[in-house]
């Protein structure tokens, strides 16, 4: 009962009501600006070729050399090969979109946002699917690159393999 009344008395108080109401108001003032802030954790990112990045590329393009490799050692008359690959970037995402479309009298409206998955603050974008980096050019060695034959086999096939014009590979005699 006590607490009752004295609650009561400093409503009564003018001064208390003005000092509550100058503090919620602070209050609201402090969130408010708080949202304008940036949030650190939610800020995009940079994408920089980091060293981590560089070394998966040129881990991958090592691997798909070694690959390539062994391929080509197998066509007649190659003998020993070497072979150097280079690639664009490293691995991209390629994240999972949903749309709407709106037809008007005279226009068409459309909307695409990225799929999130999560809750809270943990949503992220639903991953669709990730492409490997894009080979843009290879060199091979090889010890039977003095054969026009054996050179031309050889373009064939790293252009089928990789995918590349045949402007962008080179063969030569490996010493």
């Amino acid at each position: 009962m006590k607490l009752i009344e004295k609650a009561k008395e400093l409503a009564k108080n003018r001064n208390w009501a003005v000092f509550m109401t100058v503090c919620g108001i602070a209050g609201l003032l402090l969130i408010m600006i708080s949202s304008l802030l940036p949030d650190k954790s939610s800020a995009p990112k940079a994408e920089r070729a980091s060293p981590q990045r560089l070394g998966e590329v040129s881990d991958y393009c090592r691997s798909t050399a070694k690959g390539l490799e062994d391929f080509l050692e197998s066509i007649d008359g190659a003998g020993e090969i070497k072979a150097y690959i280079t690639a664009e970037s490293s691995e991209r995402y390629v994240y999972a979109t949903e749309g709407r479309r709106s037809k008007g009298d005279n226009k068409t409206e459309e909307e695409e946002k990225y799929v999130l998955i999560g809750s809270g603050s943990e949503k992220n974008a639903l991953i669709e699917s990730v492409e490997i980096p894009k080979v843009t050019g290879a060199v091979i060695l090889c010890s039977g690159g003095d054969s026009p034959y054996v050179r031309e086999q050889l373009y064939k096939a790293v252009s089928a393999a990789l995918d590349l014009p045949t402007a962008r590979i080179y063969v030569t005699k490996m010493r």
